[in-house]
């Protein structure tokens, strides 16, 4: 697009359009001329990248041959591909030299340029002896960058002026003065229809706008058409595409109803929490072509479902757990109201230092959304599971009910029942415990990552819980295990050391206490354990805290704290690396901060895949107790925390 002259209307701002001129004739068949373009940095990098983009000459020349009229009409394109780039970013009285040069070779024993606007430019082409590569630069002068001038909104349909309010000026935010760029003047009208329709205006629409050259002023003035049509509500919400989903449950799930005020960031809420459910491909939603009678604003949600089953693999090592190996399959949808049945089957304990033979872990998952109301789900879980821990042999049957339930944006509470009947062996004394739990949970977290195995950049995650128990075995006796967990994160580019989420310092802190109950009177596997990447790295599972006298392995604690320094550092773009501390320890009262103090250090490297980094650490003990192994292997998905 060219403005020239006085009031010159322009109707359109494209960065990269085509010129619209025609290629010379073609060469005879065959007939083909090898070209390498360069483009000269203009100093302005935005508008470098801009012409880059915009160049025939650049981007064909290594995938379409032609011949020297072809080129020759490519070339004389580029002129206007070039000054429309120019003009996109507000330098109208800008130029573009294009010169091609026939380098002196054995072929071409005289070197030659020409420019690219010569009218003899397609038979001088011609004239290229084989072999030989042309050199083809294009350079720019860019001259005054023009500002906006004046800005009027009009009637789209052409009756007065619009008049806009301080929040709609506001979201529009062009202003006399500011660089004639055609990107920032489209995108001001497009965040101006954006906030009209915001406002509750569905058929609000900001059209692109009219410019007017003023040379003599260097200045560009704009008439933007605006339609805001009437305020309206939601009104009928259609479902399309539900096929073994039961409408009513989409309809308790959607957050959004006839009625309420039309707001496409709440109606796109609305479509990614549908989304979110598990059941859908793709969800999407559409507003009807105009007004119903009533004056409001229909919708149709589009659905399409997904597969009801899937098949997953679970695959973890370390060298104090050892192999994890097993297999998921799922079905979604179980009932029609997104329910999701999940059967794993694991076997553990292949290889591991804290082992002492193969076990297994079976279960089975039911989750319900939106149960029993809106934003709480719940689940429910079977399991079956053996541990050949050295510190003790364990054989369980688990059943657990609970509720998530979301209290806003950042905080969970989580609360349930469930029930364990078990058969622990500890150094050749069998014993059976049958226990109940009520598990209270609260966790905060606003990291706002799209998955726990995304790693967090920034934010905090805190989860405090609180189960009470009772064994009820020969006879009932009552404890409580308290637990306090926190991670946060610190990006380097917070504080301009690095680009976004390259390097990143990350905290985390644990501190538990059982109440109510010492040592010997709660089972085994519900005292409190340290070592493994869940609490200090570089000593075995359950390898931190009191021991047996004359072993090395555990008796588990009433109490543990625990806390981690790590340095994260992103290299290129699929590789990372870690370095951290670890240091806790775990008491035998019931009162944290007590016991031998033990400290893990160590480092890893990271292998980013699109569902999250694949993660390998290795750790060393500082202070490794007499029996301790000397150093631990840790492969998995995801961060440790």
């Amino acid at each position: 697009m060219t403005c020239a002259g006085v009031a010159v209307v322009c109707t359109a701002f494209n960065a990269v359009a085509s010129s619209g001129a025609k290629p010379a004739a073609s060469a005879p068949v065959g007939q083909t001329i090898p070209y390498a373009t360069k483009i000269a940095a203009s100093g302005d990098g935005d508008l470098d990248a801009a012409i880059n983009a915009s160049s025939d000459l650049l981007s064909l020349q290594k995938t379409q041959a032609v011949g020297p009229f072809a080129l020759a009409g490519r070339i004389r394109s580029d002129y206007g591909r070039v000054k429309t780039a120019l003009e996109s970013f507000g330098y109208y009285d800008g130029a573009a030299t294009i010169t091609v040069q026939r380098p002196k070779s054995a072929q071409n024993p005289q070197e030659s340029n020409i420019q690219g606007n010569d009218i003899g430019l397609p038979q001088w082409l011609a004239d290229t002896p084989k072999g030989v590569t042309l050199k083809i630069s294009i350079s720019v002068k860019r001259g005054p960058q023009y500002s906006i001038g004046a800005i009027s909104m009009t009637a789209a349909d052409g009756e007065g002026q619009v008049t806009l309010s301080d929040s709609e000026r506001q979201a529009f935010g062009l202003k006399t003065g500011n660089p004639a760029i055609a990107a920032t003047v489209l995108s001001a009208g497009g965040s101006l229809e954006t906030r009209l329709k915001e406002e509750g205006h569905p058929l609000a629409a900001v059209a692109t706008p009219t410019a007017y050259l003023r040379p003599t002023t260097r200045t560009l003035d704009l008439r933007f058409p605006v339609t805001i049509g009437p305020r309206a509500n939601i009104g009928a919400i259609s479902l399309d595409g539900l096929q073994r989903t039961h409408p009513a449950f989409i309809r308790r799930a959607m957050t959004v109803a006839p009625g309420q005020l039309y707001q496409p960031s709440k109606i796109e809420d609305a479509r990614q929490g549908l989304a979110s459910l598990g059941v859908f491909s793709t969800v999407g939603v559409k507003d009807a072509p105009k007004l119903a009678p009533d004056g409001t604003m229909p919708l149709t949600f589009n659905f399409q479902e997904a597969k009801r089953h899937s098949i997953g693999a679970e695959v973890a090592y370390s060298t104090d757990l050892g192999g994890r190996v097993g297999t998921t399959w799922t079905h979604y949808n179980l009932f029609g109201n997104a329910e999701r049945l999940r059967l794993t089957a694991l076997v553990t304990g292949l290889g591991g230092s804290a082992q002492q033979g193969l076990g297994y872990d079976v279960y089975a998952d039911l989750f319900k959304p939106d149960f029993p109301g809106k934003n709480q789900n719940a689940s429910f879980r079977v399991e079956g599971l053996r541990q050949l821990f050295y510190s003790y042999r364990q054989t369980a049957l688990l059943a657990r009910a609970g509720i998530v339930r979301r209290l806003n944006k950042y905080w969970n509470v989580n609360y349930g029942v469930a029930a364990e009947q078990e058969s622990i062996n500890q150094f050749g004394v069998t014993r059976d415990y049958t226990l109940v739990f009520a598990p209270l949970t609260a966790t905060f977290d606003n990291t706002e990552v799209s998955s726990p195995l995304v790693p967090a950049t920034h934010g905090f995650r805190v989860s405090l819980s609180a189960t009470p128990s009772a064994s009820v075995i020969n006879h009932t006796s009552f404890f409580a295990l308290l637990q306090a967990n926190a991670s946060t994160y610190f990006d380097l580019a917070r504080f301009g050391l690095s680009k976004e989420g390259r390097s990143v310092f990350a905290f985390r802190a644990i501190v538990g206490s059982v109440q109510g109950a010492s040592t010997y009177d709660i089972p085994p596997d519900q005292r409190l354990y340290g070592g493994g990447s869940a609490t200090i790295r570089g000593f075995r599972y359950q390898g931190v805290g009191p021991q047996f006298a004359g072993t090395k392995y555990a008796i588990g604690g009433t109490s543990l704290d625990a806390g981690t320094v790590e340095f994260r550092q992103r290299i290129l773009s699929s590789f990372g690396a870690a370095a951290f501390v670890d240091a806790g320890q775990v008491g035998s009262g019931s009162s944290p901060f007590t016991g031998t103090l033990r400290v893990g250090a160590g480092g890893g490297v990271r292998y980013y895949t699109p569902i999250g980094p694949i993660r390998l650490d290795i750790a060393v003990p500082l202070n490794r107790p007499p029996r301790g192994d000397k150093w631990e292997l840790y492969i998995g998905l995801g961060e440790t925390f």
